[in-house]
């Protein structure tokens, strides 16, 4: 090692950020990336085996170690993974686009906060009646007489049950004793902020004067890849602005497993929680900008999320959820004052969280059943999530019944050797002919920087059609020698030439990347099928699926099933609800009724556990073909790709 090695700290400075930061000897290039807060994409938390945390040592002293997730080209380029690679002297640093997950790489307009502004409670069945969870009420008391000497909290609560109807309240001891001199200041003139969150009516604020026009609440998804918030008029129903970001949580691992394992200290399971905290505070902030909104003025913060994300949020300890017998903190927390968790609203506002199922099957899942129509219709349906941890409920009126599975990252892009998320420079969607020829939409036009979800399953359902692939996921090697090649780890397709794409490096898709996306989507058809099983049904019985998720919102239902994510059935039958989180928690917010039938479906829905399900382990590995080992489950993909591809009979 050099001698400058001995000395304690070095300066690591970030291109093109130009911000450097002092860190200690042997800290790794990601650690002093998290130190500057530059947004590197990590999604293995920093083991080394993503791939994704390719930045370029400019200049300076580094110690990298050996790693496989490197070309040969890249290396020579100076490529490091910022993981494995460690601070012995000062180093200046490029993060190419392709490594970071920045907001201004966020395609507004194209996410997941796109609402109907004139729909006042949005669902796809029942709209529940209008008696938002805070209220603000305006009330003018006569003052005490000797004929009229209720006490000043009877007195208040008197006026409240004339004024809202309402008939049991209760008052904290710090409101109660400002209460006398409020009212005498105000002549008796004030408005009083109720919250309906339990079986009595808590005033958390008596305020001067008439504030009772301006009453803010924010619906959140707190999503383990991306945050979305709606900014909602609790009196009017009207959806005032939305806006998204990334979570920052993905420096430290993209997966709630990973995140767990990370947080195995206070002080780093403080560090989650620090960083979704602030990032909420941040989508607030940017709200309340946008709709010229003091942030005070936000009284309930409304949050859905799966189980691990809402325990990050609370800053509760959510190791147990990853070991037998995967025993939360809490599925129902209740309501607290947004301050204690730091959120920054009004000081007296609320911070509420849709209660979950169990370790994983969160509040978001319970928020999109809630606003699917699945709880009014006597047939039964399907909900499927699709994200890292495919969740995936049946049911009706009557019954629920729900599962989840680890489809893993491969959905968002990870795991992928040029995938990346749906964000400006990744390739959505792709065709073929039969030619050769591959053509693709980019987010955000230009030249492309890698392929995200949507992109892959399109990729590979139009390589399975064109007899690139057999059914067994494998390449064929004599089908078009200029797309198919040898690469450093095998065959991989070129789906687009370096001169084309952003980075001037081949966009390919390689063995492993096909071997890893059927993993993905054979856990999450297999879940399905096994869901049904348990519950004696099959997916000619389902009326309606209901794809929820942003990711489900750009999916190519034709390409789904080709490739066996989802079933053969007429595709009117799916129905895609877009974020249902979001939309779920902002019905709550909305309307206590709407939250109490949010608890009960979150205790009466059957969760079962698939990890201890004999069927659903040994059998998993027939859904591990393209679309299937049982090809007649399929008889729409085998009378459309059996003529065309010579291959497909095989596997």
């Amino acid at each position: 090692m050099d001698k400058s090695a001995s000395k304690n700290k070095f300066a690591v400075t970030f291109l093109p950020d130009k911000k450097t930061v002092l860190v200690d000897c042997g800290k790794s290039i990601l650690e002093a990336s998290i130190l500057a807060g530059i947004p590197i994409n990590a999604s293995c938390g920093g083991k080394g085996v993503c791939g994704q945390c390719k930045v370029i040592v400019k200049s300076g002293e580094v110690n990298a170690e050996p790693t496989l997730n490197l070309t040969s080209e890249e290396f020579k380029q100076g490529y490091v993974l910022a993981c494995k690679c460690h601070v012995v002297g000062d180093v200046v640093v490029e993060v190419p686009a392709e490594a970071r997950f920045d907001d201004m790489l966020y395609p507004r307009g194209r996410d997941d906060f796109e609402f109907d502004s004139s729909r006042p409670l949005v669902g796809m069945g029942k709209l529940y009646p209008h008696d938002p969870l805070l209220k603000k009420v305006y009330i003018k008391m006569p003052p005490p007489t000797l004929q009229d000497s209720l006490s000043d909290m009877e007195r208040l609560f008197r006026e409240l049950r004339r004024e809202c109807g309402l008939t049991q309240f209760q008052i904290d001891l710090e409101q109660l004793r400002q209460l006398p001199k409020l009212l005498r200041e105000q002549d008796w003139k004030v408005t009083a902020i109720l919250s309906q969150c339990g079986s009595a009516s808590d005033i958390i604020q008596i305020q001067s004067g008439d504030t009772s026009g301006t009453n803010y609440g924010v619906a959140v998804d707190v999503g383990t890849t991306t945050i979305v918030a709606y900014l909602i008029d609790l009196n009017t129903c009207k959806t005032i602005a939305g806006d998204s970001k990334y979570n920052s949580q993905m420096q430290y691992g993209e997966d709630v497993i990973s995140r767990i394992m990370f947080a195995n200290t206070e002080e780093k399971r403080n560090q989650l929680s620090a960083c979704v905290v602030a990032d909420i505070n941040n989508l607030i902030q940017r709200l309340a900008e946008t709709a010229g909104v003091a942030p005070h003025d936000v009284n309930f913060v409304m949050c859905a999320g799966n189980t691990t994300m809402i325990h990050f949020l609370l800053d509760l300890d959510p190791s147990n959820i990853r070991t037998d017998p995967y025993v939360p903190v809490a599925v129902a927390p209740p309501v607290f004052l947004a301050a204690k968790v730091g959120i920054n609203i009004s000081p007296r506002g609320l911070l509420g969280c849709v209660p979950s199922v169990a370790s994983y099957v969160g509040g978001d899942i319970v928020a999109a059943v809630l606003v699917s129509g699945m709880l009014q219709s006597e047939l039964p349906s399907m909900l499927i999530d699709l994200g890292t941890n495919g969740e995936i409920v049946v049911g009706n009126k009557e019954w629920l019944a729900c599962c989840s599975a680890s489809a893993g990252p491969a959905f968002e892009g990870g795991g992928i050797s040029c995938g990346m998320r749906a964000t400006i420079g990744a390739i959505d969607r792709v065709s073929m002919e039969n030619s050769g020829t591959v053509s693709y939409n980019v987010i955000g036009g230009g030249k492309p920087l890698g392929i995200c979800g949507s992109g892959m399953i399109d990729a590979i359902a139009e390589m399975l059609r064109y007899g690139y692939l057999d059914r067994s996921g494998a390449f064929v090697a004599n089908k078009n020698a200029r797309r198919i090649r040898e690469g450093e780890e095998g065959l991989e397709f070129v789906l687009v030439d370096g001169d084309e794409t952003a980075t001037g490096r081949d966009i390919v898709i390689t063995q492993a990347d096909v071997e890893n996306f059927i993993r993905s989507k054979g856990a999450i058809y297999h879940a399905a099928e096994c869901l049904l099983e348990r519950v004696g049904m099959s997916f000619q019985d389902i009326e309606c699926f209901y794809i929820s998720g942003g990711f489900g919102n750009y999916l190519n239902v034709r390409e789904a099933v080709t490739i066996g994510l989802l079933p053969d059935i007429q595709e009117n039958r799916f129905c895609f609800i877009g974020n249902g989180s979001v939309q779920g928690a902002k019905t709550i917010l909305l309307s206590k009724q709407a939250f109490e039938e949010a608890k009960a479906v979150a205790s009466r829905m059957t969760y079962i556990e698939l990890s201890t399900d004999a069927r659903f382990m040994n059998d998993y590995t027939a859904a591990l073909f393209l679309p299937h080992t049982d090809i007649e489950k399929f008889p729409s993909v085998v009378a459309e790709i059996g003529q065309n591809n010579q291959n497909f009979s095989l596997g």
